[in-house]
């Protein structure tokens, strides 16, 4: 295999545009638009958007906050659902999920000189598509914790 990094770089992109195909992952990526704009609106500075770490994880979103003159680093996983139903996006940060979000921050984290700031991971839920009306967006700080601890 070609390790190249044009031929990494086009294996990506690849990937990228498969997603953007479905209508699931239009609907995924639209999602992830809307909550960055919200984000920004609500005095957030997006850092960076789907980061991949490691093989199979991604950061939706990595924000940073300064409330109260406190900088903290903010690891976003976004949801999006159509419409309202099953326990929304929250029901879909299962154990598994919770994980890999502590593991993937985790890993950001050490990108940074000591002391580093600190951090949380929020959820964010969207509900809508691109033709309805604004989304109807729920904002979870401190969704997950970072002390997760892997069972069975």
């Amino acid at each position: 295999m070609d390790w190249s990094f044009t031929a990494v770089w086009r294996r990506v992109c690849a990937l990228f545009r498969r997603q953007e195909k479905t209508a699931q992952g239009r609907l995924g990526l639209w999602g992830e638009d809307q909550a960055a704009k919200w984000l920004e609106r609500h005095g957030y500075r997006i850092v960076e958007r789907r980061v991949r770490i490691g093989q199979h994880d991604e950061i939706d979103i990595v924000a940073e906050s300064r409330e109260d003159g406190i900088r903290e680093i903010v690891f976003v996983e976004v949801k999006t659902r159509s419409r309202d139903r099953y326990g929304g996006g929250m029901a879909a940060i299962d154990r598994r999920k919770r994980h890999a979000l502590a593991r993937s921050a985790t890993q950001f984290m050490r990108r940074f000189p000591h002391p580093r700031p600190p951090f949380r991971m929020d959820v964010i839920e969207v509900i809508g598509t691109p033709a309805t009306a604004p989304p109807d967006i729920r904002h979870y700080r401190n969704a997950v914790s970072a002390n997760v601890t892997r069972q069975g």
